[in-house]
């Protein structure tokens, strides 16, 4: 089972408190970066394609915790960089694990077999190992040999010692539909608790922008993977059967980004995990003054071909709660892998794209260096 029975209770009831009290936007899932530093350096990630003075900055325990209160959400994804490096990781953890939040420690793996022995299993505790597909896949993906023989090691370590393991895969447009299924198939036989799959995104500052996948390639390369594994039943997904179904080109939808806030080194960023445009100084400030309608496939030119999680599965859970019918339709039948797919989205009056990244950069490299003017001052005789 992907999704275990208490996570599915927890995380329905909250939806449906949201939806009750007539909330529109109502975070699910927090994204917390507490570091951008990683001891891999992937061709397709721009997390850590930041000046030195940033990647040596680290998320205090106080801040992650106040994160996780100040947002609510029942779920956390604890992401990065590495987060492993992070030398308060286990205190973070076990704060958020105490508040009854499902946490999925996301992890390259290198240093999990060494870091295993500071985390406790629990039903709110998943390490969520990133597998970029087989062997020839996931190495050629970090651009480092032997990393995916060191997940699999670390994978079946903690499935001895009776931890959640989740796969987390990234795709891109150089996939194989035959090579992915029989992926799965793999790291099902493996034992892993579930898989999370998405398109890979176009990181402004990524290396190897060459092989991110467009709306088009992205739908016919699900459907001709689900299609192999009768329309997805054959896996243990940890995602809605909506969005699935929603990357098979069945489903319009459009992305919800404040279903998956992200709260990092700099703040709130604005507005979702994979586009930093800015940041908020608070929850509140992020949901309130975040021109939301700016964003998304239709709205902004940089969005245009995503159709990532963290932007998308919210909406394909809201919609599962409002239609639970065509949600368990999609569960008991599989996902459609044949036949006309739902209409695009118009991107005729989409707003062009502003790159403002750099410009970000400059600014929180400047308060990074006027902290420390201040506390040189402060410490002078």
């Amino acid at each position: 089972m992907g999704i275990p029975l208490l996570q599915k209770f927890l995380v329905g009831s909250y939806v449906v408190r949201q939806r009750l009290a007539g909330r529109k936007r109502y975070p699910l899932v927090l994204m917390l970066e507490p570091l951008f530093r990683c001891n891999l350096a992937c061709a397709g990630c721009g997390k850590i394609d930041y000046p030195d003075e940033i990647l040596k900055q680290s998320m205090s325990v106080e801040d992650a915790l106040g994160a996780v209160d100040e947002c609510g959400a029942p779920v956390v994804s604890i992401a990065g960089g590495e987060p492993l490096l992070h030398k308060k990781l286990p205190e973070i953890v076990k704060g958020i694990i105490a508040r009854r939040k499902f946490v999925y420690l996301c992890t390259n793996a290198l240093l999990m077999e060494k870091r295993m022995s500071q985390y406790q299993p629990s039903t709110f505790f998943t390490w969520s190992v990133h597998l970029d597909g087989d062997k020839s896949m996931h190495d050629a993906s970090v651009c480092q040999p032997g990393v995916y023989d060191r997940a699999l090691s670390a994978i079946k370590r903690a499935k001895e010692r009776g931890f959640r393991v989740t796969v987390n895969c990234t795709l891109f447009n150089n996939a194989q539909a035959d090579k992915v299924a029989a992926f799965f198939d793999s790291v099902q036989e493996l034992g892993v608790d579930g898989i999370t799959v998405s398109p890979g995104y176009a990181y402004e500052r990524a290396p190897d922008q060459q092989h991110f996948l467009n709306r088009d390639k992205t739908k016919q390369l699900f459907r001709d993977i689900l299609r192999r594994g009768r329309g997805g039943r054959n896996w243990d997904f940890s995602q809605s059967g909506l969005f699935l179904d929603f990357l098979a080109g069945n489903q319009q939808y459009h992305c919800t980004p404040w279903g998956n806030p992200t709260r990092n080194i700099f703040g709130w960023q604005r507005p979702c995990y994979l586009l930093g445009e800015g940041y908020a100084k608070s929850f509140r400030e992020l949901m309130e003054e975040t021109h939301w309608d700016s964003y998304g496939t239709g709205n902004y030119e940089k969005c245009a071909d995503c159709m990532v999680h963290c932007g998308y599965e919210a909406t394909a859970v809201n919609d599962a709660v409002a239609n639970p019918l065509k949600a368990m339709r999609v569960a008991l039948r599989g996902v459609r892998t044949e036949g006309e797919m739902a209409p695009e989205i118009e991107l005729d009056r989409q707003r062009p794209a502003e790159y403002v990244f750099t410009r970000q950069v400059e600014t929180q490299v400047e308060k990074i260096h006027q902290r420390e003017r201040e506390t040189s001052l402060a410490g002078a005789p």
